[in-house]
């Protein structure tokens, strides 16, 4: 992991069974299956729901400061507090959390590489024990908009060719064969993608185990569809979770200077009246 431009942002599943009990680290699992944290998780682990406690549910938004704050301070975290991500589906949850935790200032954030997948295959002590925590105060200090954009933005850019957007849903999504994963209820009024845009399927940064692939392997998965550092990259899938994951790794890993999420992704774009849209 030293050849990634920013390895302090991982960790290994050693490294977490030897800090899980650490006082200064707060260890959350997010799952796009919300039961799986009940079916056994990293003791000393605490879950976060996904639909219920990292988004806003009136609105189609990202969690308030407000409510960040109440949730981070339930959770025993403060603004010192180390946070260890980790999930199920090669961290695509977790990846959500840390692009939200970032653009909320929080300093010390990681991934747990390999997530729930290999802590699992690796036999590794697991518990169905809620640990009790006690209340902190966690104070929002500010906010970076740089790592969000939204429709505006994105419109300017599909026209001006300033970014290259990179759509890292299925092939099947990309070409407008399916318009959501099964089992997926947030769906769109037509399939496709928006114009212009490269389609590198987000699972693809990864190994089998779960892990993250070496940054030369990621640096020529990009860059044979033409993202490169020297491009301002805009990603974006169907709502905004597995681009996350696709930005954690442009940002962090490989280190693009400028990476933004495009979080309101197809379920906006394919539901907008006289948008453009590519097929195929």
């Amino acid at each position: 992991m030293r050849d990634y431009s920013h390895p302090e942002t991982l960790v290994t599943t050693d490294w977490v069974s030897q800090h899980k009990t650490d006082p200064t680290v707060r260890i959350i699992e997010v799952d796009v299956d919300t039961k799986a944290y009940e079916e056994g998780h990293v003791p000393g682990a605490i879950g976060w729901n996904w639909q219920t406690e990292l988004c806003d549910t009136l609105r189609r938004d990202i969690i308030s400061k407000t409510n960040l704050e109440n949730l981070l301070g339930r959770s025993g975290i403060t603004n010192d507090t180390a946070i260890i991500l980790y999930g199920d589906n090669n961290n695509w949850f977790a990846a959500w959390a840390l692009w939200q935790l970032k653009m909320y200032g929080h300093k010390d954030v990681r991934i747990m590489n390999g997530g729930r997948k290999k802590w699992l295959a690796e036999g590794r002590e697991v518990t169905k024990e809620v640990p009790a925590m006690n209340p902190a105060t966690y104070t929002v200090t500010g906010f970076n908009d740089r790592y969000r954009v939204f429709l505006r933005q994105v419109e300017k850019s599909m026209k001006e060719g300033n970014a290259v957007l990179v759509d890292v849903r299925s092939n099947d999504e990309f070409t407008g064969k399916i318009l959501s994963p099964p089992g997926l209820p947030e769906t769109c009024q037509r399939g496709g993608h928006i114009p212009g845009a490269k389609n590198i399927p987000w699972g693809q940064a990864c190994n089998e185990d779960g892990t993250f692939k070496s940054f030369e392997e990621l640096e020529t998965l990009y860059g044979t569809k033409g993202v490169t550092k020297d491009r301002s990259v805009i990603a974006y899938c169907r709502i905004g979770e597995r681009s996350s994951h696709t930005w954690y790794v442009l940002n962090y890993l490989l280190g693009f200077p400028s990476v933004a999420n495009y979080d309101g992704s197809w379920t906006e774009w394919g539901n907008l009246v006289g948008a453009e849209v590519e097929k195929g």
